[in-house]
């Protein structure tokens, strides 16, 4: 049985939500991200309009850079908030149309039409009437792919962008992907790209027709994988998952730090806004990793898995402050910081029959008291001594 798999990409996310917020923005230049500070910020651009596009901006983009090609654009910040909203939103929509809907990222999802496309008049009519109702309802556009597999259906949601909408039949296929650069295959890194152009192989056409035990040798089980890409080959479902499985937090420095003090300081605030998050969404974690950004972009992470699952705030910073204590930095200034937890479970589960439940219950009360008064009085109204006892 054919299967009918929809990409659903917005298209330039944030930086259209902003246009749309504040019409005097429309057709301009718009980037959503940190604060250039004249070009000498250092953070990244999160997205940006196609206004910005033609500039040679793009998301990742270092934001001095961004800048510079273009200093005239509107900066602003992110409102994660907002953001947030309208992707819940956009996910109801597309929950209206299938259950089987993978929620990619804040802005992507992959929908499975194959058992309900015949109640809205067919595969496509179905697409068309996804990319109305985002419209009517959020006022924003999406581009979509729709083909027999989830890597022809997001090829294709970004053939017309923006507002676009491109089908991929499943007698097309493989026509379809074979003038297509290797890039595009899902999963190919850059050491894979660079090896397979080593060999003449640039197109996927030209992937497709090598011998698949050449591949296997050169690159062993991805090889075969995506010698069966090319072929048109791709049997992954759309995972339908109900659950979020981490929550991060990141921070910036102004400048490359080189007082662990400062450091600290910064990793006390992100187990702060962690642990609010965490306790919002009713969960625990028990497994707990820093991330460091040295000058030069040098990213390195580390890692602890509790016994017993948390939310609070004093539990992840001593494991995180014990995490970057055992960091050496090698006398380099720290460009980034984050903390990231997963392992997620029900707040209210249980893991272990000798927890000190009226500890535990206390602990519970005195968190859900201070989120209480810094959600009444602003974020910070309380804050929490560095070192914990």
């Amino acid at each position: 049985m054919t299967r009918f798999i929809v990409h659903v990409d917005m298209d330039a996310f944030f930086a259209a939500i902003e246009q749309r917020d504040n019409p005097s923005l429309v057709g301009k230049p718009v980037i959503v991200g940190a604060d250039p500070k004249g070009g000498r910020g250092r953070g990244v651009v999160s997205t940006c309009s196609y206004e910005a596009r033609a500039f040679g901006i793009h998301s990742a983009m270092p934001i001095s850079f961004a800048y510079r090609l273009c200093p005239l654009a509107k900066f602003l910040p992110v409102d994660m908030e907002k953001y947030s909203e309208v992707s819940e939103q956009i996910a109801k929509i597309l929950y209206s149309f299938t259950p089987l809907v993978e929620m990619v990222s804040i802005d992507e999802a992959f929908l499975d039409i194959t058992g309900s496309h015949h109640l809205f008049g067919g595969p496509r009519e179905t697409c068309i009437k996804i990319k109305q109702a985002i419209r009517k309802l959020t006022d924003l556009s999406a581009s979509l792919g729709l083909a027999p597999t989830k890597m022809a259906a997001k090829i294709a949601s970004d053939l017309k962008k923006p507002d676009g909408f491109v089908e991929v039949k499943a007698e097309q296929l493989c026509s379809f992907l074979e003038p297509l650069d290797i890039g595009k295959l899902s999963g190919l890194g850059k050491q894979s790209k660079k090896a397979l152009l080593e060999m003449g192989i640039h197109t996927i056409g030209q992937l497709a027709r090598i011998d698949p035990h050449t591949l296997g040798a050169a690159f062993g089980k991805n090889g075969i994988y995506f010698w069966q890409l090319a072929q048109g080959i791709d049997p992954r479902e759309v995972a339908v998952e109900n659950t979020i499985k981490s929550i991060s937090n990141e921070i910036t420095f102004p400048k490359d730090s080189f007082s662990r003090q400062e450091v600290s300081a910064a990793l006390l605030e992100l187990c702060e806004k962690v642990s609010l998050r965490l306790r919002d969404q009713g969960y625990k974690a028990n497994t707990i990793a820093l991330k460091i950004r040295l000058s030069g972009f040098d990213t390195y992470s580390r890692s602890k898995t509790l016994a017993t699952a948390t939310n609070f705030a004093d539990t992840l910073y001593k494991v995180v402050s014990k995490l970057f204590s055992n960091f050496n930095t090698q006398s380099r200034g720290v460009r980034l910081v984050g903390v990231k937890v997963s392992g997620l479970c029900g707040e209210d589960i249980k893991d272990t029959l000798f927890c000190d439940d009226e500890k535990y219950q206390r602990k519970k009360r005195i968190h859900r008291a201070i989120d209480t008064i810094n959600q009444k009085f602003g974020s910070g109204a309380i804050r929490r001594a560095r070192k914990y006892n």
